[in-house]
Parts: structure tokens; C-alpha cells; sequence
């Protein structure tokens, strides 16, 4: 058997229990490690089809960078407690039933009908640019999308930011008559032993 089947074996099931860890259980911070693991096997997969770029974007920018991002906003927020939230949408339950069966049927027929309902790769995919396909995306993003590219990174610090400010929760303000009392309840302790002492 050759070795990249054996791979594939091996890391296919530990993405797939991953994802299914991800989807069912109720900590936000397990979701998030269990997503951790699925990109970890996903960027095995992408060094088993001869992908090295993708292998490295794989690992740095989403799980690395990304990850450790929705990490930061989840523990800074403080939700990693185990909450069971009742539903408030009656409906929102089927339609997302519905939705998923139709995005099933849909990769399907795009399956069946070849991917991307195309029967061939366009004239030249196969062609090596002549400096390297890696070299090739760098110098299209980085030259031609460069604006999008920085743009999309603010967005994404801008939107953590925003759940930040979103979630925090409001400190009620104490009052100064609260704070005297809260020091003389401490301090009545500290007198009750030498009330005791007589002459």
C-alpha cells in the first residue's frame, strides 16, 4: 500500500471525529481545539497532494494566527463555562435541517457533474509557473490584491474588537455608603478580642 494512502487513513478519520467533537459539544473552548486538530489534519492532507504553500498557510494562518485569535477573544470574554441555552427560535432548528440537506444534494450534483460542473481543468493548469507556483500567488496577492488582502486583516481585528466591546459585561456601580459598610463589617471582627480583655 502506498504511503500517502496510509496517511490519508490514518489523519481522514482523526479530521473527521474533530469535526464532529467541534459540532456537538457545548464548551467553546473544546469547539475551538477541536478545530485546531481538524486544520492540523487538513494541512496533512494538503502535504499529501504535493501542496507545500497551502500546507504552510494551513498551518500558520489559520491555525496559528486565526486560532489563537478566537482563543484570545473566548478566554478574554471568559465563556469557556458549559451553558445549555434553550432555544428561542421555534423554526430554527428545521430550517437548518433543510439547509444542510440541500448542501448536501448540492455537493453532490456538483460532484457528479465533475467539480465545479466542469469535465477538464482549464488550458495550462498543469503548466508550472516559470518561477514556482508559490512564487507566482505571492506575486499576484501581494501586487495586485494587496488592498484586499490588508484590508480583510484589519477587518478581522476590527471584528475581534467588536465582540470584545459587544460582550463585556457591565459592573454595577457600588455606592460610598456600600463601601463604608463593606469596612465595617471587616473591622467588627478585628475588635471583638480586645473587648474581651479586662482589667
Amino acid at each position: 500500500m502506498p504511503l500517502d494512502n496510509v496517511v490519508f487513513w490514518v489523519f481522514a478519520p482523526i479530521a473527521i471525529a474533530a469535526a464532529v467533537g467541534m459540532l456537538v459539544t457545548r464548551s467553546v473552548v473544546y469547539a475551538a481545539l477541536f478545530l485546531v486538530v481538524n486544520f492540523g489534519c487538513i494541512a496533512v492532507m494538503y502535504l499529501v497532494l504535493d501542496a507545500a504553500f497551502l500546507f504552510a498557510v494551513q498551518i500558520i494562518v489559520y491555525a496559528g494566527a486565526i486560532m489563537v485569535l478566537f482563543l484570545f477573544v473566548i478566554m478574554l470574554l471568559g465563556v469557556d463555562r458549559i451553558e445549555v441555552r434553550s432555544e428561542r427560535l421555534w423554526l430554527q432548528r428545521p430550517i437548518a435541517i433543510v439547509l444542510a440537506i440541500g448542501f448536501v444534494l448540492e455537493v453532490g450534483a456538483a460532484l457528479r457533474a465533475g467539480v465545479g460542473f466542469a469535465t477538464h481543468a482549464p488550458d495550462g493548469f498543469d503548466v508550472l509557473q516559470p518561477a514556482g507556483n508559490t512564487q507566482a500567488v505571492a506575486e499576484v496577492l501581494f501586487k495586485n490584491y494587496f488592498f484586499p488582502f490588508e484590508a480583510t486583516s484589519v477587518l478581522l481585528i476590527v471584528a475581534a474588537i467588536a465582540a470584545m466591546v459587544l460582550a463585556q459585561r457591565k459592573v454595577r456601580a457600588v455606592t460610598q455608603a456600600e463601601v463604608d459598610a463593606e469596612l465595617e463589617v471587616e473591622v467588627e471582627p478585628e475588635a471583638e478580642p480586645n473587648a474581651e480583655v479586662a482589667p
